[in-house]
């Protein structure tokens, strides 16, 4: 009978986040900036039905890099976790911090787990407040640790290098295309320092933007609205635009197609009285 190979735990683990390192790296980045009106989200994604970010709640939105069906059950759980709190509790009780503890507890589970491969996923969980200084972005690794983020933070792929770039660049008082133009440089840029124009078909982009008058603050950034925030002439006032739309981009804000009803253009009702007397058909 052999003798059963030994491994010990401090190289087990090792392997074990050198596995979920590597399929964590495959993936294209995500670029979370904190702006003067909230939160931006913006990552390589030309995919328009697989999304990297998501809301979670009112307040919240989620972000993550690496193995699509992975991070999507983890963004399933999160919905349900907020929604039952919010309906046993109160809205206000669904915090990202408390999300993001949800969301350490099941990475480091399944991390230490020896019955199981690791998550390849690398998770961002923020919370716009109601002023700069109360906004909450938190990063979570594979492994489940949660690192307490401010101004900017980078996921995935050459997520170190763009994380400098961002670092030497970003200031709190940003306005939205600012805070845009700079994570669309960021993400630009490759391994070996070269640059690549990212056009608005490969970004996926949203926002957690405190000045809507909605009570849920997240909103996709689209079509024609992302093409005027990337453009070098973009203004504070195409951003507020942004806040104050209920549409993703590419629709009218009378187009019916998205919920609004548009002004009645039908005129008056010409139809006469019903004129065909009772129903004496019988039943």
């Amino acid at each position: 009978m052999s003798t059963p190979f030994y491994v010990s735990p401090q190289q087990a683990m090792a392997d074990r986040a050198e596995y979920a390192r590597k399929g964590i790296a495959r993936g294209r980045s995500v670029v979370v900036l904190q702006y003067t009106e909230g939160i931006l989200f913006v990552a390589e994604n030309p995919s328009r039905a697989l999304h990297k970010v998501s809301e979670i709640y009112d307040r919240i939105a989620f972000a993550a890099v690496g193995k699509y069906n992975e991070f999507e059950n983890l963004r399933i759980g999160g919905v349900r976790y907020a929604d039952l709190r919010g309906y046993t509790y109160h809205r206000n009780d669904v915090t990202a911090r408390g999300l993001a503890n949800v969301y350490a507890q099941t990475l480091g589970t399944i991390f230490s787990s020896g019955a199981e491969k690791p998550y390849e996923v690398e998770l961002i969980v923020a919370e716009v407040g109601e002023a700069p200084k109360d906004d909450q972005i938190y990063r979570l690794p594979h492994d489940g640790s949660i690192v307490d983020e401010h101004g900017s933070v980078a996921v995935g792929g050459n997520s170190d290098q763009i994380g400098s770039y961002l670092d030497q660049r970003h200031r709190d008082d940003m306005t939205l295309p600012e805070a845009l133009k700079l994570a669309v440089e960021a993400l630009g840029r490759d391994n070996n320092g070269g640059e690549r124009t990212l056009t608005a078909d490969q970004l996926e982009v949203a926002v957690l933007d405190r000045g809507r008058p909605q009570q849920r603050k997240f909103k996709r950034v689209l079509g024609r609205q992302l093409a005027r925030l990337l453009d070098p002439g973009a203004t504070t006032a195409d951003a507020s635009e942004v806040a104050a739309s209920d549409t993703d981009g590419d629709a009218e804000p009378d187009d019916t197609a998205t919920g609004g009803t548009g002004p009645d253009t039908t005129g008056p009702d010409t139809t006469g009285p019903d004129t065909t007397g009772p129903d004496t058909t019988g039943s």
